[in-house]
């Protein structure tokens, strides 16, 4: 077995994990860090929208010498309006220039045809309304709207309120960071942005939903049982689920990064860029907040249960209890008042050999029943 799925066994065993839902304080002060720093910059420095949403004109030359700076300050001269150039996959040139009408882009296109020493034929250029560009964000905010309210009632359904609520809030985190990120870099912001936007809601709600699945077959009857809290219980969830949501993410981000580096930054290809920066910038922060805000954020709303607060004290004394009589607690799989009657190679880990990182990982889940429970005759 590789050391990753090693690893990946062990922490779905609880022999290792890390407290996620304990150092939860932290993780939650540095997203709050990253979203003002992001309301900073939309704040400060806008967004910068591209030519579908302000209007202009959209020039496409064919292969040229003319390096990109000069066709810039070309375009600006002929235009009088701030230009936007890149180089593309085939030599040409795309110059965007923005708040253009017809008439006016006849006239940018038939200077530019001069100053870049190209025949005013083989310039294409494009005109875009602005009221193209308002439309697609209206039905981009209505299918947000839309998404948002289907996904906490689907979750409050299948699962329940409190992990709505979760979900719903690292949604919107991931959202803020990724256009946080647009307005502080300045990438411009086109319909294929939107696109990757709405994209990766879905990613992000995959990994949450993996975890919160895990937490509630781990949680199943959890008050019925005085070993772990709740806290506990969620932290195994994330660690039982850890390895599974970096090799989900790292496997998306790869063929992203592909079509934003290669696809992009390469072949000049305009709209893929687009898509794939917003879907790079988002996956990262929905794998972020699937592991570090949903899952606390449940842990934090179902320990204001009075059943759970109930729970935590009862654990806590128990604990108190045997450590003041030098006994190690019972971190077991066994039900509270179930007999010890198994052999001890029938119990994957003996109690007395479970390492501290069980404690911080939770139980080990195994559909209700512990492994040490005899199916059968004892022989």
């Amino acid at each position: 077995m590789s050391r990753l799925g090693d690893l990946g066994a062990r922490l779905y065993r609880g022999e290792v994990g890390y407290d996620f839902v304990g150092k939860r304080k932290f993780w939650y002060a540095l997203s709050i860090l990253i979203t003002i720093a992001a309301i900073a910059g939309l704040a400060v420095r806008g967004l910068n929208m591209g030519i579908e949403f302000k209007g202009g004109a959209v020039f496409n030359t064919p292969k040229t010498s003319i390096s990109v700076a000069a066709a810039q300050d070309h375009a600006e001269k002929a235009s009088g309006h701030d230009a936007i150039v890149q180089k593309l996959g085939n030599g040409g040139l795309r110059i965007q220039v923005t708040e253009l009408n017809t008439a006016q882009a006849d006239k940018v296109q038939t200077q530019l045809a001069k100053d870049l020493n190209i025949p005013q034929e083989k310039i294409n250029a494009d005109l875009v309304g602005p009221s193209w560009g308002n439309q697609i964000a209206n039905k981009a905010w209505t299918g947000l709207g839309i998404f948002m309210i289907l996904v906490v009632i689907y979750l409050a359904i299948a699962f329940e309120w409190r992990m709505a609520v979760a979900a719903l809030i690292a949604l919107i985190h991931d959202l803020t960071i990724t256009v946080g990120v647009y307005a502080l870099v300045g990438f411009e912001v086109t319909p294929g942005t939107v696109i990757g936007l709405l994209t990766i809601l879905g990613y992000s709600l995959y990994d949450t939903v993996v975890v919160f699945d895990s937490l509630k077959e781990g949680s199943k009857d959890i008050t019925k049982q005085t070993r772990f809290t709740y806290s506990e219980v969620a932290n195994r969830s994330i660690n039982s689920t850890l390895v599974r949501s970096i090799n989900t993410t790292v496997v998306a981000l790869l063929p992203v990064a592909g079509l934003l580096f290669i696809g992009g930054g390469v072949l000049g290809a305009g709209m893929l860029n687009d898509i794939s920066l917003s879907l790079f910038v988002g996956l990262a922060a929905g794998a972020y907040s699937s592991i570090f805000i949903a899952t606390p954020l449940v842990a934090d709303l179902k320990e204001r249960e009075p059943s759970i607060r109930a729970l935590k004290k009862r654990v806590l004394a128990k604990r108190k209890a045997a450590a003041a009589k030098g006994e190690a607690p019972d971190y077991s799989d066994e039900g509270p008042d179930e007999p010890r009657d198994a052999e001890p190679d029938d119990r994957e880990i003996p109690e007395r050999d479970i390492p501290p990182a069980a404690v911080v990982a939770g139980p080990r889940s195994h559909g209700g029943r512990g492994r040490g429970r005899p199916s059968g005759k004892r022989r």
